[in-house]
């Protein structure tokens, strides 16, 4: 009987190893999102294997990965052949993506529309299930010097606080505010609260000579722009 070849083809590896082995041979970029998802579980089943159960994972979420990066842990386990510490393998590989994603974005310093605002901020609010209220501040080149959370949960006029935007303008040296808040529901509305906020803060800046140069909206997909549509 002949020796097997150490390099034999990776049609003859069990099929769990093959992910792995072939991202040795042939790069990380070879590999579909299917493969990539089982050499994060590492095994399947006996009656089906790590890729297979990775389709299967992937089908339920029409082969969208922003949208399993949505699935809780129990979503997950709800997967024959997915258990807790599986179910935690994918989502931590998600939530880097995710981040991965927002510190690509430290390149996009500078403001120059409102489209970069949303490059900037998708990435921390775009696809929350909860609505956050930001600040951008900024220098006389509209480069971002530092941004910030205002609120969560919610957005009236009790979570604005006034003193606290100005306090933090001015120990940052901003000339400039652009303020961000999400809408969980995808809906690109302005409402009369967002616009009494925009109105609210544009006052009490005029004062100190700190312009609010536009207020976006974000969803997953898009944003709106109080600036672009001369509201502001």
């Amino acid at each position: 009987m002949e020796d097997t070849p150490a390099n034999f083809s990776i049609k003859y590896w069990a099929e769990d190893d093959q992910p792995r082995e072939k991202l040795m041979l042939k790069g990380k970029a070879a590999l579909s999102d299917a493969e990539l998802i089982a050499i994060l579980i590492g095994s399947g089943s006996r009656n089906e294997s790590a890729v297979e159960l990775s389709k299967r994972i992937l089908a339920s979420v029409d082969n969208n990965l922003n949208a399993l990066g949505k699935q809780s842990l129990q979503q997950l386990m709800g997967f024959k052949g997915i258990g807790e510490a599986k179910a935690i393998s994918i989502a931590a590989a998600m939530e880097l993506g995710r981040r991965r994603r927002d510190e690509e974005t430290v390149d996009l310093k500078r403001i120059t529309a409102s489209k970069t605002v949303f490059e900037i901020m998708q990435p921390l609010i775009g696809e929350l299930a909860h609505e956050e209220f930001w600040i951008i501040y900024l220098n006389n080149s509209n480069k971002v010097i530092y941004k910030t959370q205002l609120s969560k949960g919610g957005m009236t006029g009790t979570v604005v606080d006034v003193r606290i935007v100005f306090k933090t303008a001015l120990e940052h040296n901003a000339v400039g505010l652009i303020l961000v808040h999400n809408h969980p529901s995808g809906t690109l509305i302005a409402s009369e609260q967002d616009k009494q906020v925009t109105r609210q803060l544009r006052m009490a800046g005029h004062s100190l000579d700190i312009k609010v140069l536009d207020h976006v909206i974000i969803t997953e997909h898009s944003y709106y722009s109080f600036a672009d549509a001369g509201i502001l």
